[in-house]
């Protein structure tokens, strides 16, 4: 046999071992009993629904259903945009910009005119302002009728009833999320909350669907966000990277930390949505479970009007299941395709 002939045939076999390789991976997982829950669920989870996982640095399954519902569809998420907020407060907190033990009240005074001089932006990201609630029931989370963030952020100083000390009671709302998107925006003077967000975290990371601009009326850091399931993935890929994304950092670790781990034990539990219930929170997401020995293994943030995007650092993969609802939703459907997605992808969870 001729050289030439030799050299073709060595890169034949090699190539034939990448393909057998390639395969091997393509076939390790087996997600068409993901497509049945999918398909099983869908008068509670509706025609439009986009499941996408993230895994070992790319995605490893996409499923869409609806003829104008895809991965790449734009809708709001509700209150998932709380994880986008709190990421943003924290990369001022890594410039050092920002202290999550500074009072509210250094950057808008008019808390300290109304007796809430010792809320911190801690207690902000914590849900623990005690600051009379917005809400006594789940509801979108808006801002209301107010024409600024500042405008509304001021009425909860003016208008709002602290009725414990912060600190104290654990309230799910949007007060916190506000009050904390606009201390940004008074520290970075003429930057509205949502340009920061563009150029801190969506930017960055490449979500180019994903957005808090609103027509008319205030952002709403706590529920204002547009995103798609794809934009989102992106967003979770940094957190279970440790913060970084293709070697550029986006948050320190201790800021990924905040993010993965409770922040209100000891406090009293006022509100809490149902599909949560029993979930430690973070600073924008709850932890669904833990190792045995306490460790936060999978964490949420669940929009709970459609969205419910996780990060599960047992079998270190990220996932996003969309939907687009109206009514809040029941979390049985999106546990159900949570576990088979699981039975997939195994890991040593103990």
């Amino acid at each position: 046999m001729s050289l030439r002939k030799e050299i073709i045939c060595l890169n034949c076999s090699l190539l034939a071992v990448f393909m057998l390789l390639f395969q091997l991976v393509s076939a390790q997982y087996s997600f068409a009993s993901v497509d049945q829950v999918i398909t099983s669920r869908e008068k509670e989870l509706g025609k439009n629904v986009a499941v996408v996982i993230f895994k070992d640095g790319k995605t490893v399954y996409k499923k869409e259903t609806g003829e104008d519902f895809k991965a790449e569809t734009p809708e709001p998420i509700g209150a998932s945009s709380k994880w986008l907020t709190a990421a943003l407060v924290l990369s001022f907190v890594d410039e050092g910009k920002l202290s999550l033990d500074d009072p509210v009240s250094q950057y808008i005074p008019v808390f300290s005119t109304y007796s809430k001089s010792y809320i911190t932006i801690r207690h902000c990201l914590s849900e623990l302002t005690g600051i009379e609630p917005t809400q006594k029931k789940l509801d979108k989370l808006t801002t209301g009728k107010s024409e600024s963030l500042e405008e509304e952020v001021n009425k909860y100083a003016s208008k709002k009833e602290i009725i414990n000390n912060p600190g104290k009671d654990f309230s799910y709302g949007s007060i916190g999320y506000n009050i904390a998107g606009r201390v940004l925006e008074v520290i970075s003077k003429k930057k509205t909350f949502s340009r920061l967000m563009l150029e801190r975290i969506c930017k960055p990371l490449g979500m180019k669907k994903t957005s808090f601009m609103r027509e008319s009326g205030a952002e709403s850091p706590a529920s204002g966000a547009v995103s798609t399931a794809n934009d989102y993935l992106k967003f979770l890929g940094m957190l279970l990277n440790g913060g970084e994304v293709n070697g550029k950092k986006i948050l320190s670790k201790q800021s990924v930390d905040f993010l993965l781990n409770p922040q209100t034990e000891g406090a009293s539990v006022k509100f809490v949505p149902e599909p949560v219930r029993g979930y430690a929170y973070t600073f924008g997401g709850w932890v669904e479970e833990t190792d045995r020995n306490g460790k936060p293994m999978v964490i949420s943030s669940p929009g709970l009007f459609g969205t419910w995007p996780y990060i599960d650092k047992c079998r270190n993969y990220a996932a996003v299941i969309f939907t687009k609802q109206q009514g809040e939703q029941k979390k049985e459907p999106y546990m159900a395709i949570i576990d088979e997605i699981n039975e997939q992808i195994k890991g040593d969870c103990n």
